[in-house]
């Protein structure tokens, strides 16, 4: 226990991304106008759709990067990234002055990948497993001397995410449950480390595709359950296609994690839809599937009355948007 991330490191990580990344709202999303839903238990979106780089990855990045020291920051950074963890070191790196190499799947939309160069980062293309990504910025990073930035297997980072778990739990003091997306699992990890310091009768729950839910066969193993990349690959929530949750992660999530819900790739998109007709937000699948869980499975979830779902990212590729939206 003594490893896991401290609520202490998470208000230090508040205070260096302060003015950077955003101090996200909390979206009421609109009740069903029938009266029987009158009484439904009040949800509340957690936009971090509305990011400098469109997702929550910026948290992490920044907290991360700005801790290195001035010979670190010299030497220049490099990641393994599916896309928004990418976007967020590039983002970093540019406030900073600081050189940054991606290592990124060549199955990653080309949304995200222009976005990056935008950005000023090079990037280099692999295979689409955790293991080509993992190598490749290793080896990276022993030839040039760069410093390493995970995407999620990372004390630094985790903190960094944790401050979104901060922000919800100021913001509404009496949470009874949050919905929290999972892939390598840092989001999950630093929220629920701060949810459940600062409220511990809340209920914190990971949400996950059916088709990449090596979480839930995670929790139920008591160890980390590895997934096929071709498994993971077929979910459109391509943020979500992490093979297998973070060992650091996953300590987190044993400690601080209630259960885990999966949706189905119909329910992502029918929240995707409505999150944008209904709730003005843009989410991209993986930025879905905590509010499909809210929407799609209400009975699965704990009690409560007021919920909190984390809109993880809004960088969709257009005309998958667009096909959506029909």
């Amino acid at each position: 226990m003594s490893d896991l991330v401290s609520l202490p490191e998470i208000v230090r990580a508040a205070e260096r991304i302060a003015g950077v990344a955003v101090r996200t709202p909390l979206v009421p999303f609109p009740r069903d106008p029938a009266p029987r839903a009158a009484a439904d238990p009040a949800l509340l979106v957690k936009a971090e759709s509305l990011q400098p780089i469109g997702a929550f990855k910026v948290r992490g990045a920044y907290a991360a990067i700005a801790s290195l020291t001035p010979q670190e920051r010299a030497a220049g950074v490099v990641t393994h990234s599916s896309g928004n963890h990418a976007q967020a070191v590039a983002y970093a790196a540019r406030t900073l002055g600081i050189r940054a190499v991606l290592v990124m799947p060549h199955t990653t939309p080309a949304v995200k990948v222009d976005r990056c160069i935008a950005l000023g980062a090079e990037v280099v293309y692999v295979e689409p497993t955790a293991r080509a990504r993992a190598e490749t910025s290793g080896k990276l990073a022993a030839a040039h001397g760069f410093a390493l930035i995970p995407p999620y297997d990372d004390a630094r980072v985790i903190a960094g995410q944790g401050t979104a778990g901060l922000e919800i739990v100021r913001d509404r003091p009496d949470v009874d449950v949050v919905l929290v997306p999972i892939s390598g699992g840092g989001l999950v990890a630093g929220v629920s480390a701060a949810v459940k310091t600062l409220r511990p009768e809340a209920k914190v729950i990971g949400v996950e595709p059916e088709l990449a839910a090596d979480a839930r066969d995670s929790m139920a193993a008591g160890r980390p359950v590895a997934w096929d990349a071709e498994e993971t690959g077929r979910t459109i929530a391509d943020a979500l296609r992490v093979q297998q949750v973070g060992d650091l992660p996953f300590a987190h999530m044993q400690a601080h994690v209630d259960g885990i819900v999966t949706v189905t790739e119909d329910e992502i998109r029918w929240t995707m839809r409505r999150l944008a007709r209904e709730a003005r937000l843009i989410a991209e699948p993986a930025g879905a599937v905590a509010t499909a869980a809210y929407l799609h499975h209400r009975d699965e979830l704990p009690a409560g009355r007021t919920y909190v779902s984390i809109l993880s990212g809004g960088n969709v590729d257009p005309a998958l948007f667009l096909d959506v939206l029909k």
